[in-house]
Parts: structure tokens; C-alpha cells; sequence
């Protein structure tokens, strides 16, 4: 009698191809979250005041940059269901309309930020020390610049990986990063520069990055390629598509940020130590996801296929699989991050105060990150990739609102935890998801949700 294991000779994705996969991911994320603690590291040199103004204009960064990657997995999705069922030009076609569609959004968002600065400065950080605006101030003004750049590389990056090739988002990562971090020693250390220091690095690395990996999707002999051309010829159709995942995703991502940029105006009335110690532990707490954050990825490579084949055994059996390998290795960062944890604080330069409420967050955010942070984030990534979009939208947003923001308050304000009650409240938000998630996924409503 033959056994399950012998059975899955045929599936898609084999164990070497899995590792093929993960590992790249794993190091691109690692390389990312590694770039934006050095830019903390040295642009702190200048000062708490500098490290806030930084993280501050980030946090708004960050909000674009998930936006766009949540179109690029629109794109990614949809690719990813095509190459499933084995229609490669059509696939191609996907590619082309997200990567001119994403930049053209990225070059009007990018004049919108320039215009809206003031009101980002002055409204949506709200109340902030004179320095802290300064050093604000100067790094949006120079990082605006890299939206389109930054968008055009997630966009490039994402279809690469929707053809199971996440080596070439690794190395263009890398060289990305390495721009960065070379840049950013020789304007802080060499020139003395402050946020200006780390600005300028960011751009420009993201420029090469943009510029690389397109020239590397104009290889017509890949699987997913894009049109050597400067014209771009609409098409609904396949833009409808991405966006059926990219608005709800962009949306529910969106949110998620805004979300965060809301309570960081709460965050910054405790003052310039809890900015500092809440900017220095989202580091860490990247550093703790970093496998998680891989795998959210590969998952959404490898389940666009077997939705687009019509296998949904093989959607389920490579979840379970992927989500066992998630908690297994966030298990390990995070033992290795809390252990590491005087050492971090040390080499942010921090005062005692803040260092002990940094520490403090770390061992709240990683032990809650073994617990259930998979089950959360990891999970939907699965109804994601099979269309079932609104409801992840739906149920993060929902619950964003009410834990998160709502809880920030009354757990950091109200009831007197601060900082660390913002941190309790983003815990909440992470129990009520999975909750939904895991009721979500074992109902099966999203195996009727394939594109196409």
C-alpha cells in the first residue's frame, strides 16, 4: 500500500524547491530589516532627537512601501494562478500591466507627499519637539523622491518570485542594501551628516535596485517578462484582476499603517524616550518576523499555483507544512534577539530609561510572536493567494481599529502602561486575527475564490 508521501510525487513545489524558495526570501528580509537597523544605528549618533525625526517619517514610508507591495502581490497573484494553469502569455501580460500601472500610481503619490508635507509634519505627527521636526523634515523631503523607485522594485521583485526565481530579488536586494549601508557610513561617519546621511544612501540605492531588476524582466527568455517597450496599452481586464487583490490588500495594509502612524501620535505625548524606545524595539520586532515575513511570501508564490491548477489538497498540505517551518523558525530569531537584547540597546546608544522600556517590549512582542503571530499573518497569506481577499481586509481592519487603536488607548493611556501598553493592545489585535483566520481557513469559503 502506497503511503500520503509516496502519493505527492506529482505536487508542484518538491522539498528542494521549497528550499530554493524560502531561503533567498528569508535572507532578502533579513538584508532589509538589517539596512533600516543601521540606518537607526548610525543616524543615532546625531542624537535621540534624529533617531525619532527618522522613525517618524518611516512610519509613513512604510505605509507607501506596503501599499505597493500589496499591488505587486495583486500582480504576483494573479501571474502565480495563470503559470498554475499552464497560461505563460497570459501570465507575461499580468506582469507588463503591473509594473507600468504601479509606477504611473507611484509617480502621482509621490507629488501628492510633496505637497502634502506640511500637513504629514505638522497634523499627522502632531505635537513633537523643534529638533525632532528638523531631522523630519530633512529625510521626507529627500526620500519622497524614492517612491516611484521603491515601488517599481517591489513590483519587479514580486514577479520574479511568482515564477519561484526568489534568487534575483536576493541579489538585487543585496545590492541594494549594500549601496545603502556604504552610503550611510560615509555621509554619517565620513562627512558627519545627520538624517540627510541616511537619506540620500536610500535613494539612491533605490534608484539601482529599480533600474536592475527591470532590465533584468526585459530577458525575454524567462518565464515572466515584460514588453521592451515605452508604450503602455491598458488592459482592463488584467488590471481588474490585480487590483480584486491589490485594493483590499493595499487596503487592509494601508490601514495596518495608518493604524500605527495613529497610535505613534499617542506614543510621542509620553515623550522623546518612548519614541526612541518604540522606534528601536519595531526594529527588533522585525528582526524577530524576519522568517515569518519570508514565508508569507513563498506561501503566496506557492499557493497562486495550486489555486490556479484547481488542487486545493495541495494548497492545504503545503500550509500546514509552511506554517510548521514559520513557527519553527521565528522560535529561533526570537530566542536569538531576546538573548542579544542589552547588546542592541547598547549599540543604540540609549539612555537607561529608554533602554529598559525597549527591553521590555522585546520580550513581550517575541514571546507572542512564538505563540501566535504564524497563525495571524502567515495563514492569511494562504486565503490571500486564492482570491479571498475582502474577508482578510475585512477582519484585519476591524480588528486594527478596535484592539489596536482603541486598546492603545486605554492600555497605554488610561490605564497608565504607556509605551508598553500600546505593545499590549497590538497583542490583542494579533489573538482576535488568527481567531478569525483559522475559522476562515477551515470553513473552505476561499477555495471559490480563484481569478481564474
Amino acid at each position: 500500500m502506497k503511503t500520503a508521501a509516496a502519493d505527492r510525487s506529482h505536487y508542484l513545489f518538491s522539498n528542494r524547491a521549497l528550499v530554493s524558495l524560502i531561503i533567498p526570501l528569508v535572507i532578502e528580509q533579513f538584508l532589509n530589516v538589517l539596512v533600516g537597523m543601521a540606518d537607526t544605528i548610525m543616524v543615532s549618533q546625531a542624537g535621540e532627537a534624529a533617531v525619532s525625526g527618522v522613525s517618524l517619517v518611516d512610519s509613513v514610508m512604510l505605509l507607501l512601501i506596503n501599499a505597493f507591495q500589496a499591488l505587486a502581490t495583486g500582480g504576483a497573484v494573479v501571474a502565480g494562478q495563470y503559470l498554475g494553469r499552464k497560461r505563460e502569455k497570459r501570465a507575461c501580460e499580468a506582469a507588463n500591466q503591473l509594473v507600468w500601472f504601479v509606477t504611473i500610481l507611484a509617480v502621482i503619490i509621490m507629488a501628492v507627499m510633496y505637497l502634502g508635507k506640511n500637513f504629514i509634519l505638522h497634523v499627522v505627527f502632531g505635537q513633537i519637539d523643534a529638533d525632532v521636526m528638523h531631522h523630519a523634515n530633512v529625510y521626507l523631503m529627500i526620500v519622497t523622491a524614492s517612491i516611484p523607485f521603491i515601488a517599481l522594485y517591489n513590483a519587479g521583485a514580486a514577479i520574479f518570485r511568482s515564477m519561484g526565481n526568489s534568487q534575483v530579488s536576493m541579489k538585487v536586494s543585496m545590492l541594494m542594501n549594500i549601496i545603502n549601508v556604504c552610503g550611510n557610513a560615509i555621509l554619517v561617519f565620513g562627512f558627519h551628516r545627520e538624517a540627510d546621511g541616511v537619506a540620500i544612501p536610500t535613494l539612491v540605492s533605490r534608484m539601482v535596485a529599480a533600474i536592475t531588476i527591470t532590465v533584468l524582466l526585459l530577458n525575454q527568455n524567462q518565464v515572466l517578462h515584460i514588453k521592451p517597450t515605452l508604450k503602455y496599452q491598458f488592459r482592463k481586464n488584467l488590471v481588474k484582476k490585480i487590483l480584486q487583490i491589490g485594493i483590499p490588500n493595499g487596503l487592509e495594509n494601508s490601514m495596518f499603517q495608518l493604524g500605527k502612524i495613529i497610535v505613534l501620535s499617542l506614543v510621542s505625548t509620553f515623550g522623546t524616550y518612548a519614541i526612541a524606545a518604540n522606534a528601536v524595539a519595531n526594529t527588533v520586532a522585525s528582526f524577530q518576523t524576519i522568517p515569518g515575513m519570508a514565508m508569507n511570501l513563498a506561501i503566496t508564490t506557492v499557493i497562486s499555483q495550486c489555486v490556479g491548477a484547481h488542487d486545493y489538497d495541495q494548497a492545504r498540505y503545503y500550509t500546514r507544512k509552511m506554517l510548521k517551518i514559520a513557527y519553527a523558525s521565528v522560535t529561533v530569531t526570537v530566542v536569538v534577539m531576546l538573548a542579544a537584547s542589552r547588546l542592541i540597546t547598547a549599540a543604540y546608544n540609549l539612555s537607561d530609561i529608554t533602554a529598559e522600556e525597549a527591553i521590555k517590549i522585546f520580550f513581550l512582542h517575541g514571546i507572542s510572536v512564538i505563540m501566535i503571530w504564524p497563525t495571524a499573518f502567515s495563514l492569511p497569506s494562504t486565503l490571500r493567494a486564492a482570491g479571498d481577499v475582502k474577508f482578510c481586509m475585512i477582519t484585519s481592519v476591524t480588528s486594527m481599529w478596535v484592539c489596536r487603536i482603541v486598546f492603545s488607548y486605554i492600555f497605554g493611556r488610561f490605564l497608565g502602561f504607556g509605551v508598553f501598553g500600546v505593545w499590549m493592545a497590538m497583542i490583542l489585535d494579533w489573538w482576535v486575527r488568527a481567531a478569525f483566520f483559522v475559522w476562515r481557513y477551515r470553513g473552505g469559503a476561499w477555495k471559490t475564490k480563484a481569478l481564474v
